[in-house]
Parts: structure tokens; C-alpha cells; sequence
């Protein structure tokens, strides 16, 4: 028998030894991209961080965000103590304020009768709103680095349930792009170079997979284009004129730091405006669809580092 000398995983129970304060200390750790991605692992909602302690009336909520796919509104409240009233009157008062579709209320520990009253509201609201509470986990081996974990306590009726009937009445064109989406998260995040520059996002029956890049200004997005069995890959720019036009002006260095010509559209009649380049591809064979995947890669990555140069 080979003796292998195993520690002990210990709980670090006083999460202000690492964020002492809430606003200044763990605000912007979670809407640093690889924490909020640890969130919406837990909650099954893909979270695109707008801002930070965002204005209410006079008020702010700890975390703005989108539901990345949908546009949905969500709000994050940070709490590193037990529940309470006051925070429950405040996540309440931030929905209205938002007109949010998710509440994401984190908590170092969850009271019994705030589960209930979380519970309660989910029982009684309508299916476009949600509350999720969640309690914020730090662990340690012997002196390793700390590791985080969120788990959620309570998450709005029938979550998974609904979730598994909505994709189970999709359409055959849903489900294609789906599996489109499914073997490209499979595939391309085995790719060192890819999954360092972008992080990985629940695939969608949309024709579009999109890419945080790290500011609220844009994103990026591969588009699946069966009318024209096409991919493409994008740029997206959503009621920013100035923004485009800003971009527009350093088109010859972006292109030749991206090594490609880009379509421009800056789409005047329109609130967006995208950049792309697209191309074509047997998008329907899957035995090529690795070819596809590592085109899109390839480019998402040098468009990336050519337009974040000019952000």
C-alpha cells in the first residue's frame, strides 16, 4: 500500500479576513469576468456585468448586469453576513428600480425565514422574474491559494424543470444550433490560447454564440448563417454611434493589426452597428464542423486584440 499523506479541506468561515468590506473589496472582485463566471455556474444564468454600484434613486445596487443571450436585466445584492431585513427591503426596492428579470441576492449565510420569504416571492411572482439566493463559500488545503464556491439555496419555481421543457419543445432549427453550440464549447475550450481570452457560455438555440470581451461598450458574437451556409464572426456595438465612429477611424491599423479585412456597417436606420468578417462553410456536415469552429477561434482572437487596442 503506498502511503500518500492527504489534508484536510478546512472552511474559512470569516469571509471579511479576505473582503473586509463589501463595496470596496468584494464588489469588484465578483465583476472581475472569471468570478461572475463562477456565478453563473451556479445559477444557470449567463451574467454580463454592465456596472457597478449602480445608481437607484438614491440608492445603488452592488451589481448591474445582462443575461448575455436574452438582454434580461439582472441585479446582484452582496451581503457577507447573515440575512436581514434591511437586505431583503433593498434587493425588493433594486427590482423595481431595474425593472430586473433575475435578483441575485449573495449571502455568507442564509436564515431560514429569508429562504421562505425568498421562496414566497418566486411563488408569487410571474415567470419573467426570478430571485436566486445564494451563499458565497471560501476553502483552503493546508496553505493553498483560497477557493470560492457559490451555492444556491433557493432559485425561482420549477428552475431546472422549466429549463428541460423548454428545450425539449424547441424546433429541429433550435436543436441544430443547439448541437452547433454544445461541440463548439466542447471543442473550443480545449484550446489554451482560446479559453484564455474568452470564457465559456451556455450554448443557446439563438444562431449566435456571444463573446464577453471585458467591457460594456461591445461584444463579440460567432453567428451561425444556414440561409447562406455561412459563419461569421462579429463585432457588436449596440447605440453607440460615437463608439463606431470612433473605431471607423483607426480602420486601417485595425485591420492590419488584425491581419484581415472586416465588413463595416454602421447601420444608420438601426440603434446597433457590427463589424464582421464571415465565411463559407458546410455548416450542416459536423464532420466538419472542428474546421469551422477553429476558423472562428482563429479570428475571434485576432479581432479581439486588434479593436480592444482602440477601446
Amino acid at each position: 500500500m503506498i502511503n500518500t499523506k492527504l489534508s484536510q479541506l478546512k472552511e474559512i468561515t470569516d469571509l471579511r479576513t479576505v473582503w473586509p468590506h463589501e463595496a470596496i473589496d468584494f464588489t469588484p472582485w465578483l465583476a472581475q469576468e472569471e468570478n461572475i463566471a463562477l456565478l453563473s455556474d451556479a445559477t444557470g444564468i449567463d451574467i454580463t456585468v454592465i456596472e457597478t454600484e449602480s445608481n437607484v434613486g438614491s440608492f445603488s445596487t452592488d451589481i448591474l448586469g445582462t443575461e448575455t443571450d436574452t438582454g434580461h436585466t439582472i441585479i446582484i445584492e452582496n451581503q457577507l453576513e447573515d440575512t436581514n431585513h434591511d437586505h431583503l427591503g433593498k434587493i425588493i426596492t433594486y427590482a423595481a428600480g431595474k425593472n430586473a428579470s433575475y435578483i441575485i441576492w449573495i449571502v455568507k449565510h442564509a436564515r431560514e425565514e429569508h429562504k421562505a420569504a425568498i421562496e414566497w416571492l418566486n411563488a408569487h411572482t410571474d415567470d419573467d422574474v426570478g430571485f436566486f439566493l445564494c451563499e458565497v463559500k471560501l476553502y483552503q488545503i493546508d496553505t493553498s491559494n483560497l477557493a470560492p464556491k457559490f451555492v444556491t439555496v433557493e432559485v425561482p419555481n420549477d428552475w431546472s424543470k422549466a429549463t428541460k421543457a423548454t428545450n425539449d419543445s424547441i424546433s429541429q432549427n433550435e436543436r441544430d444550433r443547439l448541437a452547433y453550440w454544445t461541440s463548439l464549447n466542447d471543442y473550443a475550450f480545449q484550446n489554451s490560447a482560446f479559453a484564455k481570452e474568452f470564457r465559456k457560455h451556455k450554448p443557446s438555440r439563438d444562431h449566435w454564440y456571444t463573446l464577453s470581451i471585458g467591457t460594456s461598450k461591445a461584444q463579440m458574437s460567432f453567428l451561425r448563417l444556414k440561409a447562406r451556409m455561412s459563419v461569421s464572426v462579429e463585432f457588436y456595438i449596440d447605440n453607440n454611434k460615437e463608439f463606431y465612429d470612433s473605431l471607423f477611424e483607426h480602420k486601417v491599423e485595425i485591420e492590419q493589426a488584425a491581419g484581415m479585412q472586416f465588413s463595416w456597417q454602421r447601420l444608420d436606420s438601426k440603434k446597433a452597428s457590427r463589424i464582421s468578417i464571415e465565411k463559407a462553410f458546410p455548416i450542416d456536415d459536423e464532420s466538419d464542423w472542428n474546421n469551422e469552429f477553429d476558423w472562428m477561434m482563429e479570428v475571434a482572437i485576432k479581432m479581439k486584440k486588434a479593436f480592444l487596442n482602440f477601446v
